[in-house]
């Protein structure tokens, strides 16, 4: 951070490759009697590769130069002067290979690693403006979605005829629901949240608009859904749930739901149990003309899944399974 301070602005680099000769001249002359013959450069090619670094490349040039001419002057005889012969000509053409070669590294390696934080930089504005955007779209399609089925209820309010009426507000219901369970699928920041978290909420709901008291309980679900199979899975869920409400339990009934979601396997087990009265002797689930029945059939065959409803030790057991997508 003291170094970033002093080079910054354009004059600072240039201060920083004079102090970093002179520093390296001091050391020089401070160990010249512990240095055998024919080191003249030893402490000036750290200065010229520790500016190089922090910077840039022509305040190290400029610290080769002063470096080089300073080596030149104090350390390669004759002595205090600036004397040429074929030896000193050849430990000025490698010292000038050398530190060239340091620059030019260097400053190469300094350009990769601006461009590099450039273009995190600008992936990171990529990534945050693309959030926003989903979660944007995820919002306005809830939205949509919500409104869609108020106009059904709305519109179905308007019909005498009963049957229409009810298919309406059921339809409309359904999509209300399917607008509640893309609210519930992302948190906040729009991540994916595990099915058991927004399992919570969605039958939560679900019970305090049935008006019923239920005793709930949720295992497993520890992961989320891949999305194209969040909405079948959770309307499956859903219907099997509200089932147990309106078949198993009576209106403003009571009792107790298990939900589980097994994903250890590589076929994922969706169960949903309650303790109420269960379907009536002889009941096929499969030959069923209940729209929520038709729906689990159907979101089942879109899983490549299979459906199945029975009674077990004096509890209605529906259960889904499934083979999760990968991504």
């Amino acid at each position: 951070m003291a170094v970033n301070a002093l080079i910054r602005g354009k004059a600072g680099g240039y201060v920083f490759a004079v102090l970093a000769t002179l520093v390296a001249w001091a050391l020089r002359y401070a160990l010249d009697g512990w240095f055998p013959p024919g080191f003249p450069y030893l402490t000036f090619f750290p200065a010229v590769v520790i500016t190089a670094y922090f910077a840039g490349l022509r305040p190290s040039i400029l610290c080769a130069v002063l470096s080089g001419v300073a080596a030149w002057y104090f350390f390669i005889p004759p002595f205090h002067s600036l004397s040429i012969n074929f030896s000193t000509a050849l430990a000025l053409v490698f010292y000038a290979f050398v530190v060239a070669v340091d620059v030019f590294f260097i400053d190469g390696m300094r350009k990769a690693l601006r461009q590099l934080e450039e273009e995190r930089a600008r992936y990171a504005a990529l990534a945050e403006s693309r959030d926003l955007l989903y979660r944007e779209l995820h919002h306005r399609v809830s939205n949509n979605l919500q409104v869609v089925g108020a106009l059904l209820r709305l519109q179905g309010s308007g019909i005498n005829d009963e049957d229409a009426r009810h298919a309406l507000a059921e339809a409309g219901g359904r999509i209300e629901l399917i607008a509640k369970i893309q609210r519930e699928l992302h948190n906040a920041v729009g991540d994916p949240a595990p099915f058991r978290t927004f399992a919570e909420v969605v039958l939560a709901g679900a019970a305090a608009a049935a008006g019923a008291q239920v005793s709930l309980v949720i295992e497993g679900g520890e992961q989320p859904l891949h999305p194209d199979q969040a909405t079948p899975v959770t309307l499956v869920m859903l219907e099997s749930f509200n089932n147990a409400l309106e078949h198993g339990f009576g209106e403003g009934g009571s009792g107790r739901v298990q939900v589980s979601l097994d994903q250890s396997g590589l076929t994922h087990i969706l169960s949903v149990r309650d303790d109420g009265a269960g379907p009536p002797d002889g009941f096929d689930p499969t030959a069923s003309k209940s729209l929520g029945l038709r729906i689990v059939r159907a979101m089942a065959q879109q899983l490549g899944g299979k459906f199945e409803m029975s009674r077990e030790d004096g509890w209605t057991v529906c259960r889904l399974s499934y083979a999760p997508k990968r991504d």
